[in-house]
């Protein structure tokens, strides 16, 4: 009876176990099944949320309250869907007016918690945000209401704009009636470009093509590592790195000074190293002497702003909800960047890398342009073979979050560790994103896929992969899926064309116990590879042993280490393929002085 509500409402559950002392036998239950749905304190809690007519008139958007035990650091920071996240409660507003009362109340769904009614008793620090959004008139008619991209790479509290409360204590008692009113009457600042140096510079450009699909301008950015003795080799034109990955508000991992010595330590949980903040200092110090050596070769790197209004990039790939946005990296992007500082311009001397979203997109670009780049390294990739898509087979499975079961439902994993225990599940990370946006619109992990691989539905929005509540599998969205995204079947399938272009340039790197299962998809993709040979792929796929995500290749240094070499780690291997690919003719000296 347990397991057939699992997903279900607590309702689900009360009607089986009724009286005070069985419902806290279900709470231990649901505990030991990693489940939140069951905790009751109060059936008569609700919050009332206004904010003044000085931010500004009447608002669409994102209505999120959110609750934490703690005063580490404000609510608003602390959602996430492992076992320290704290409490998030989400609904869409529409033409909501400054001094008028938004509800959430126990219809509103949550995380962890379906429902207000099931927090329990105890005190908390509250706070409210809106994500505000904006309608966006595309191309084809259709009419979007989604979250502009400020500046913040689509973090919804940390945007420029939304409005939020400041937080403050409350207490919930157990059957009490509680109706906390709560007025956001803070404003979001805006962010201030970072400022262009010696080696650093920081290009903006309206890009045609999207600005055509979106209805409005739209700028892309790059932001441009120059390399030494630019301005005294006029003659010199460049090869170009292009780093892909998450939104770089400026060039990280680059400093012309070294460490301060005043730097106060900070530790590092993630990769379990003390003063791990003077360790980033002293690589980003360390890069830029590399980088001014006098046998270093001479290269261009840039690092791609691309958000858009689903996430903090766009995948870099044309995608029916998001627009062309391959060939506007490709074709307006590259070449502006190239002309403005002297690139080479051609493909022979572009090359790609990055890191778990930009590994994705690394090896993407390669294949959808494979005669405009000539090589990647794509490490710790997002899903290269939807057979493995994390956890789950999106072809063959029926649901998401659940194994195929007979009698009893079994979750899937979401997030392991090197050792294999799990921080959360497939079910935890959906159903977060379900409280901080609807129709895809949470500028989290699953819904950007969605985003950027789904067909676009009647309504304007990315077809749903699955039901977000349910985990139920569209297959029919699934097969889309497979023949516009899934990178390891359009290999298999146009290895005919694409293979005499792809070779020598595909360099796949994953550690074996990625955090998200990511080496499966690689594993998957391996066998294609090193079975095919007409012809051989001819390049490298290698792995970490017990590496989590993201390791890159490195087998000297951990992931926290080797993550801070990016920009150099590659670069004996491209100075190799340019000598043996580079056009009779090319250029091989005016750059390497």
């Amino acid at each position: 009876e347990i397991a057939s509500c699992l997903v279900g409402s607590e309702m689900c559950i009360r009607d089986r176990m009724r009286g005070r002392s069985m419902r806290k036998i279900v709470y231990i239950i649901c505990l030991f099944f990693s489940l939140s749905i069951c905790a009751s304190a109060n059936d008569n809690i609700s919050i009332s949320v206004e904010f003044p007519s000085n931010l500004g008139g009447e608002q669409d958007g994102r209505l999120m309250v959110i609750f934490a035990n703690n005063d580490r650091s404000e609510p608003r920071f602390q959602i996430s869907p492992g076992a320290k996240g704290q409490i998030i409660f989400g609904k869409d507003v529409t033409n909501w007016k400054p001094d008028i009362i938004e509800t959430i109340d126990n219809t509103i769904l949550g995380y962890p918690f379906v429902s207000l009614k099931d927090m329990p008793a105890g005190d908390y620090y509250v706070q409210a945000i809106i994500n505000r959004y904006k309608d966006f008139h595309l191309s084809n008619g259709k009419i979007v209401s989604l979250p502009p991209e400020m500046g913040e790479g689509q973090k919804w509290n940390r945007k420029p704009g939304n409005f939020y409360s400041k937080p403050r204590k409350i207490t919930i008692s157990e059957n009490g009636s509680e109706n906390i009113k709560i007025t956001m009457d803070q404003e979001i600042s805006p962010i201030e470009p970072p400022e262009d140096t010696k080696y650093i510079k920081y290009v903006k450009m309206k890009s045609e093509l999207l600005s055509d699909f979106w209805g409005e301008d739209v700028v892309l950015g790059a932001n441009v590592l120059l390399p030494e003795g630019f301005g005294e080799h006029p003659e010199a034109k460049y090869p170009l790195m292009i780093f892909h990955g998450h939104f770089p508000y400026d060039f990280g991992g680059f400093s012309e000074t070294s460490p301060n010595s005043n730097m106060l330590p900070t530790y590092s949980s993630r990769f379990d190293i003390e003063g791990y903040n003077i360790v980033q200092a002293q690589a980003a110090y360390d890069f830029y002497k590399k980088w001014v050596s006098k046998n270093f070769p001479r290269f261009i790197i840039i690092e791609i702003q691309h958000a858009t209004p689903y996430y903090d990039d766009s995948y870099a790939v044309n995608s029916a909800s998001q627009g062309p946005y391959g060939d506007a990296i490709t074709y307006e992007l590259i070449p502006h960047v190239e002309k403005m500082f002297r690139g080479i311009g051609e493909g022979w001397s572009r090359f790609t890398y990055g890191g778990s979203t930009g590994g994705w997109e690394a090896l993407a670009v390669q294949i959808f342009y494979p005669d405009e780049y000539n090589g990647t390294f794509a490490a710790c990739p997002d899903p290269i073979d939807f057979r493995a898509y994390t956890a789950l087979n999106l072809y063959e499975d029926k649901n998401a979050y659940f194994y195929d079961s007979d009698f009893s439902q079994k979750l899937r994993p979401g997030r392991r560790d090197y050792l294999g225990n799990i921080g959360y599940t497939l079910y935890d990370d959906n159903r977060l994103e379900a409280v901080i946006g609807s129709k895809s619109r949470s500028g989290r992990q699953y819904d950007i896929w969605e985003a950027t691989y789904s067909p676009m539905a009647e309504d304007g929005y990315p077809k749903r992969i699955w039901n977000k509540l349910t985990g139920e599998i569209d297959h029919e969205v699934a097969k889309y899926w497979r023949d516009n995204y899934d990178l390891r079947y359009i290999m298999e399938r146009d290895w005919a064309t694409l293979g005499p272009k792809l070779e020598g340039k595909i360099n796949i790197y994953v550690g074996d116990m990625d955090n998200y299962y990511l080496n499966n998809a690689v594993y998957l993709t391996e066998d294609f590879l090193e079975n095919t040979k007409a012809p051989y792929y001819n390049g490298d796929v290698d792995y970490g042993d017990r590496a989590e995500h993201c390791w890159n290749g490195d087998h000297e240094n951990g992931n926290g280490i080797s993550r801070l070499n990016y920009n150099f780690m590659y670069v004996d291997k491209i100075l190799k393929r340019i000598e043996a690919s580079a056009p009779e003719g090319a250029d091989l000296t005016s750059w390497r002085y």
